[in-house]
């Protein structure tokens, strides 16, 4: 099975606690399949793809599930949690791994991108 990297949108105070190690898990609500990389574009006002990170695992459960595997590394609160989820019975949480943080950010253009993916995108 082949594995793909994608472009993932994310906010800037998450993008960073991913890169700095502290936050783990990157909760979305649907799963890309087989993804094993992913490309961190941070949202405004960074606008601007800040780094990479290794997908070790895609965990998907109910929400509450998910919270307690991933809740002391999740880098975010319950209640930031509970409101992402609020109203569904599926939580995805991609494990991160290893990361890189991007020495000189990059614009999307310069990845042959023209949009900012609302959640994630495929990329090569």
């Amino acid at each position: 099975m082949n594995k793909s990297t994608i472009l993932i949108s994310i906010k800037p105070e998450y993008a960073s606690k991913i890169l700095d190690g502290i936050k783990k898990y990157e909760y979305r609500t649907t799963k890309a399949k087989n993804a094993n990389k992913m490309i961190i574009y941070a949202t405004s006002p960074v606008k601007k793809v800040i780094g990479e990170a290794e997908v070790k695992n895609i965990l998907e459960d109910t929400p509450n599930n998910i919270w307690n595997k991933t809740k002391e590394l999740s880098g975010t609160k319950k209640e930031s949690f509970d409101n992402y989820f609020k109203n569904r019975n599926k939580a995805v949480a991609y494990e991160i791994g290893k990361t890189i943080r991007y020495d000189k950010p990059k614009e999307l253009s310069e990845l042959g991108i023209d949009f900012v993916p609302q959640s994630y995108i495929y990329y090569k």
